[in-house]
């Protein structure tokens, strides 16, 4: 059966990435585009859109909406996907929560409260039933994202844990897309590198080991892997690349690593989840954004990441990763939630 959606956010760089991934989507009809007061009334297709294809036919001549909440039961809205920013994220997820919707967020409002998971499906799906208890508490419920660099760690990550993960240091190479739209002024980031990105490091930190965690049913019990993080900002539209270094507590082959990483298992029939999650690049200047950035095929191009240059050092891992920050990092991750609920009976 399918099920309408509504869009929170629509107009903005992050939302524009959700309206082009629901083009034609085989579960979801997008119903209801809402954006701050000053779009509201605008057609569609009087946005600045900023991805690189036009603007899908099929959303063209809706109208952007104000938040209304009586609007979504107008428009008989099942899911609700919420591109807004954090800062006002809170408020208006939270309100909808209690009036029964199934939220799938890539706001980082929710993300650490103890009964909302931060799912992403073929690491810790098993995440997705702390929705029961929310749905007890509130009436409907919040799935968020991680944020857009952990979205990749976590996928390299999670074979791994084979070895026993004791330490993880990151260090990142951020798209300036990641900052949304109009972003980091042109001045600072034009033949540069930022070496700051607020809120971010300490957001991969908790996060990463929040969905490497054990789900128990009053929350989820934290990995206990220490895990450093330095982020800077670069020169580049789309794609985070990420340098991993990981203690691992048993010895290990390099070969073996990458053969766990290559049989990582993605998840069959969902529309946007790829077949391969990690693709092993084997060629010594690899993963490289305007390369790999949309690594997979169809629906699901976007949603791999990809890794390389494996290197042993003692009992350390070195190796690097490459992740869509709006599309596995973002929009597409959300999408992919909200499939994984549907197919598994949470709405």
């Amino acid at each position: 059966m399918r099920k309408n959606v509504a869009l929170l956010g629509a107009t903005g760089a992050m939302g524009q990435r959700f309206v082009q991934m629901l083009d034609s989507h085989p579960y979801f009809d997008l119903r209801l585009l809402i954006s701050s007061s000053r779009h509201a009334g605008m057609k569609y297709s009087h946005v600045h859109w900023l991805l690189g294809d036009e603007i899908p036919e099929y959303v063209r001549d809706m109208q952007v909406e104000s938040f209304e909440p009586n609007l979504f039961e107008k428009e008989d809205i099942d899911i609700v996907f919420s591109a807004l920013p954090g800062d006002v994220a809170r408020d208006i997820e939270g309100l909808l929560r209690e009036r029964n919707y199934a939220i799938f967020s890539n706001a980082s409002a929710y993300r650490m409260e103890e009964d909302v998971p931060i799912v992403i499906p073929e690491v810790n799906g098993e995440h997705m039933r702390l929705v029961h208890l929310q749905k007890e508490r509130y009436g409907g419920f919040i799935v968020t994202n991680s944020n857009c660099s952990t979205s990749g760690l976590v996928l390299a990550l999670a074979p791994l844990q084979r070895w026993k993960l004791e330490e993880v240091i990151v260090s990142t190479y951020q798209a300036i897309s990641g900052a949304g739209y109009p972003g980091v002024a042109a001045m600072d980031i034009n033949a540069n590198v930022v070496p700051f990105i607020k809120n971010e490091e300490e957001k991969i930190m908790r996060e990463t080991r929040k969905i490497l965690g054990t789900y128990k049913q009053e929350g989820i019990e934290m990995h206990p892997a220490k895990v450093t993080a330095s982020c800077v900002r670069v020169p580049v539209r789309d794609g985070h690349l990420e340098s991993v270094v990981v203690r691992l507590d048993k010895d290990f082959e390099i070969s073996d690593i990458k053969k766990a990483m290559r049989e990582f298992k993605g998840i069959s029939g969902l529309p946007t989840a790829p077949f391969r999650p990690i693709i092993v690049r084997e060629e010594e200047n690899r993963p490289q954004p305007v390369l790999d950035a949309y690594a997979g095929h169809g629906r699901s191009r976007g949603m791999s990441i990809s890794v390389g240059r494996f290197t042993k050092i003692n009992s350390y891992l070195r190796f690097f990763l490459l992740v869509h920050n709006t599309i596995r990092g973002g929009a597409g991750n959300a999408i992919l939630n909200a499939e994984y609920a549907v197919s598994n009976g949470y709405i």
